[in-house]
């Protein structure tokens, strides 16, 4: 089939290269000449393992090409992904320009039948606003083609994009006509061998389902950081919490982490969303809304405990801190912990030489020069002299540090474990002193 991806961005650019993959004839939009640039030149503007080598092998094979070309992306797919960026405005609503004007252009230069997909994650709604902007581009034109609308949202985790979309858990579709019906079913047939994944419903539940999504699991990730909290008053070990929790299926596992808050491109905006959504049909989503505001306390708990640790005025202290991203296996700093972190301990006269495996240059772009913030190659270099170390971002290559390296390097054996990678009695009897997040 051939297929137009409008943006290439994190979800337009996995979505294109993986949709490749399966033998699809792809065309990559995006209006940012720079980007379209480093893809032709071999490399790719975002941080996502095993995805540049997914890219090349589509280049090289003649499936999956890159332009900043409307007229020429709009004439390419029958079907017609729109998968640019929503961001939050200052009110927490959804930002819908860029979507609406990829529909415009879309009816502004189509020459036959189009399936419009929003792959974007947008506002219950959105589908009609989306056909309502090709029907009247449709129109100035003078031009009588049909087209259909549909919802398809993408849940792809950062750093397992390439897994998560080739061996989906289910494919979410919202359509509400038999020819999109049958034309998304013959896009996705590669990825339901086995049995099926395809999940079909109206375009409005479609659109709810990927916030519903995002918002169960900010809501899981808050609830265990403030029993974490809890836990460590009562002098309770929130790691046991979990093994005890977590073993009944009806809770399951995933995402029972306690750490030092939520953080990237989708739990915050889709949290703030869909709360402002509710606010304009007449509803206070109360839950989301306590979601949200123990997120942001999470954020600063770290910077609580150095307070008891070593005071207030944190004048003349530098701290190592290990993982700038708001996760592993990405280099997406949006809404990070470690910038509130960051934040905070200049704020308090401290300065801080940060390491993380791929997001530094990410750093240097948010923080600009500023004297306070150094960076280290290596993670024990950032040990050298500093007065604790901070672990923000849950990396591999922290699992298993060299525990005396970091006790010579640093003033004094002192960490502050935002993640709880460690068992404290054996970080302990090494001589060092821990503070995690809800561990007696």
């Amino acid at each position: 089939m051939k297929v137009t991806v409008i943006g290439t961005g994190y979800v337009g650019l996995v979505s294109g290269a993986c949709l490749a993959d399966v033998g699809n004839d792809v065309l990559c939009l995006d209006l940012d000449p720079e980007k379209i640039r480093i893809l032709e030149e071999g490399g790719i503007p975002i941080h996502e393992p095993g995805l540049l080598e997914v890219v090349r092998r589509n280049v090289d094979a003649g499936r999956l090409s890159f332009t900043t070309d409307v007229e020429k992306a709009a004439r390419f797919g029958v079907i017609q992904f729109i998968a640019v960026g929503t961001p939050p405005d200052e009110d927490g609503s959804a930002d819908l320009q860029y979507v609406l004007a990829a529909a415009r252009n879309i009816g502004k230069y189509m020459d036959g039948y189009r399936v419009v997909v929003d792959k974007s994650t947008v506002p219950v709604g959105t589908g009609d606003k989306v056909r309502a902007a090709v029907a009247e581009a449709l129109r100035e034109r003078g031009a009588d083609l049909s087209f259909s609308v549909v919802s398809n949202p993408e849940f792809l985790k950062e750093g397992a994009a390439i897994e998560d979309f080739m061996r989906p858990d289910r494919i979410v579709v919202g359509a509400e006509d038999e020819q999109a019906t049958a034309h998304m079913r013959q896009l996705y047939a590669p990825f339901q061998r086995k049995h099926e994944k395809l999940v079909f419903m109206d375009i409005r539940s479609a659109e709810m389902t990927k916030y519903a999504a995002n918002a169960m699991l900010a809501t899981r990730i808050s609830f265990m950081n403030e029993l974490a909290n809890l836990a460590e008053t009562l002098g309770a070990d929130i790691e046991l919490v979990r093994q005890g929790i977590g073993s009944d299926p009806r809770i399951g596992w995933h995402f029972l982490y306690a750490g030092c808050g939520y953080g990237g491109s989708c739990f915050p905006k889709d949290v703030k969303a869909l709360i402002k959504t509710a606010k304009e049909h007449g509803h206070d989503l109360k839950v989301l809304g306590a979601v949200e505001d123990a997120n942001d306390a999470q954020k600063h708990v770290l910077i609580h405990k150095i307070e008891k640790r070593f005071g207030s005025d944190l004048t003349g202290r530098r701290f190592a801190l290990w993982g700038l991203a708001f996760k592993p296996n990405t280099d997406d700093m949006r809404e990070a912990p470690s910038r509130v972190i960051i934040s905070e301990l200049f704020k308090r006269g401290a300065s801080v030489t940060a390491y993380d495996p791929v997001a530094m240059q990410e750093a240097e772009r948010i923080f600009g020069d500023d004297p306070r913030l150094s960076y280290a190659g290596r993670p024990k270099s950032a040990l050298e002299g500093a007065d604790a170390l901070l672990i923000v971002t849950e990396w591999k290559e922290f699992r298993s540090p060299d525990f005396d390296a970091i006790k010579s390097r640093l003033k004094a054996p002192v960490i502050f474990d935002g993640r709880n990678m460690y068992d404290p009695d054996v970080i302990r009897e090494l001589g060092i002193e821990y503070h995690a997040i809800g561990r007696v």
